[in-house]
């Protein structure tokens, strides 16, 4: 399976990591303490961290970035209104991200999970889905791989040009769990 980094050691760090253990992936998490110290030493590397410390993570690595898939889980919305997105119309934090790493291949995903649905796998009595957005086929495919070996759906949701609307739909599924319209234990769920 896969060797995997991931930067954060929260909830949805812990979470995307099970996911990933339980399906034989190598994991490794780098500490806010270890960032820029720790290698990089996964294939694919989870920014599992809030949108706003993306841009020193990334100055922290560099090049290191190179060649890597670079899986970004976050939702870039304004923390002290909670009623906007931080980035530019049109645009998403995953394109900002790939506009900074060049030479990475970056993927939306896990930002329309809550970590709770990814430990149980399941949203109400439905299968947990993970939607990945991004350019390269392959590095979809290696992500869904190991995370379909964890136990949990994966749904290729096309360019990443798509990861706007999957921020979208992370920004609306978190603003109503935090107006406690829907709890952080459930969602939305894909039925197929």
């Amino acid at each position: 399976m896969a060797q995997v980094s991931i930067i954060g050691t929260g909830n949805m760090a812990n979470a995307i990591g099970g996911v990933l253990a339980d399906g034989g992936s190598s994991v490794g998490y780098i500490t806010q303490e270890q960032t820029g110290k720790a290698p990089l030493t996964g294939e694919i590397v989870v920014l599992a961290v809030p949108y706003p410390a993306v841009d020193s993570i990334l100055s922290a690595y560099g090049d290191q970035f190179d060649g890597k898939i670079v899986v970004d889980i976050t939702n870039p919305l304004n923390f002290e209104t909670f009623d906007s997105l931080t980035v530019p119309a049109g645009s998403s934090a995953a394109a900002e991200i790939q506009a900074k790493l060049p030479k990475a291949t970056v993927l939306k995903a896990f930002n329309t999970t809550f970590a709770a649905t990814l430990v149980s796998k399941k949203i109400g009595d439905q299968p947990t889905t993970v939607l990945i957005a991004g350019d390269d086929s392959a590095a979809k495919h290696a992500l869904a791989t190991a995370v379909e070996a964890g136990g949990v759906s994966a749904i290729d949701a096309g360019a990443l040009s798509r990861a706007h609307e999957l921020e979208a739909l992370g920004f609306l599924q978190l603003t109503l769990a935090a107006g406690e319209k829907i709890s952080w234990t459930g969602g939305f769920a894909v039925i197929r």
